[in-house]
């Protein structure tokens, strides 16, 4: 019974949330759409002609704003889970931890390093935040080390994260491996949350792959 008490208040809260009622309208699938949209207006790292990867993409409002912004270049969105087409992106079904993930997307791009890695890759909730921090931390390590084995020398990482305790080793591991670090948190995302956003760009020639 309480469990569907928090549910039901979680559904009323969905359908207050402005960024929530602006994502239908604008046809993105998500709200988080819009955090991507802030990020972009922070950072200005989309290029016309830039080729990104999205990894953890399902359902897609993150491929969706690369799609708008990424004109010539290609956009590649990875999740483990199904996605729905999105025209002019291509989707790879994969686990973040399978072995051939880097192979199979430096296939993609004709072995060619890449401009940007983005995710917004988040653990399911358990109601534990130090848990759930952890298990994200961990996502966004992974995504960073697939990171830095493809992207070109001035590319840019960028993923979620949650403050907690693994927040200070994603953040020094960063700084031995990017020239700009930043920790950001866009306007869409909800006040009470302990998300946050690192933005890293151009490796250091002192980092050994």
């Amino acid at each position: 019974m309480k469990k569907n008490k928090i549910s039901k208040n979680w559904i009323i809260k969905q359908h207050r949330d402005i960024y929530f009622k602006e994502s239908k309208l604008k046809g993105y699938r998500s709200r988080s759409a819009f955090k991507l949209l802030d990020l972009e207006k922070k950072f200005k790292f989309f290029k016309r002609n830039m080729n990104l990867v999205d990894l953890g993409a399902c359902p897609g409002g993150w491929s969706q704003v690369a799609r708008k912004k990424i004109i010539k270049g290609k956009v590649l969105a990875i999740d483990i889970k199904e996605m729905e087409k999105i025209d002019n992106v291509d989707f790879l079904k994969l686990d973040l931890r399978n072995a051939d993930m880097k192979r199979k997307i430096s296939t993609f791009f004709d072995g060619k390093k890449i401009d940007a890695v983005v995710s917004d890759m988040a653990t399911n909730t358990s109601g534990n935040k130090n848990h759930d921090a952890i298990q994200t931390g961990q996502l966004c390590l992974s995504a960073m080390d697939i990171a830095v084995s493809i992207l070109k020398k001035e590319g840019v990482f960028l993923s979620k994260l949650f403050m907690g305790s693994v927040f200070n080793e994603i953040n020094d591991k960063s700084k031995k491996i990017f020239k700009k670090v930043v920790i950001y948190k866009p306007e869409s995302s909800r006040k009470q949350s302990r998300e946050v956003y690192i933005y890293c760009k151009e490796l250091l020639n002192s980092y050994t792959f």
